[in-house]
């Protein structure tokens, strides 16, 4: 129970990291130029930030339900814990690593924070359970392992 409200906890760090570096790379894509125009202008970077968006949302939906569970259906918190620290924990990592792709070798400086949000989405992401482990809970608790 306590364990469960914990990884929570951690989702919703993590979709906080993931909300963060989508918006930094879709305000880099809105002022970066490139051919005389801003880079976001172009299908595969706005298609990059489309994609983000939807893990962001998907994470912080599943994170939300966690949250609501731990007092209103304590009884779902085992799987809507997990569903969450699992989303949450991909969400972060991969948004993370588009926000890089959107930003190029800027976004990897020391100068720039996106690297900070990088290293704590990946240490938020091993904290109590890796992905993996929360999906075979998931499927446990579902009643398909």
């Amino acid at each position: 129970a306590a364990a469960d409200r914990i990884a929570t906890l951690v989702a919703a760090e993590l979709v906080g990291i993931a909300q963060r570096a989508l918006e930094m790379a879709v305000d880099y894509a809105k002022e970066r130029q490139q051919f005389g125009q801003p880079i976001g202008s172009f299908q595969a970077v706005s298609h990059r930030c489309a994609e983000m968006l939807y893990e962001v949302e998907e994470a912080r939906s599943l994170t939300l339900y966690a949250a609501w569970a731990a007092d209103s259906e304590p009884e779902t918190m085992p799987l809507a814990a997990s569903m969450a620290k699992d989303r949450a924990s991909e969400a972060g990592w991969n948004v993370c690593g588009s926000s890089l792709q959107v930003h190029g070798g800027v976004g990897f400086t020391w100068e720039h924070d996106l690297q900070f949000w990088l290293k704590r989405a990946r240490l938020d992401a091993k904290l109590f359970g890796v992905a993996s482990v929360h999906r075979e809970r998931v499927a446990a608790l579902a009643g398909l392992g």
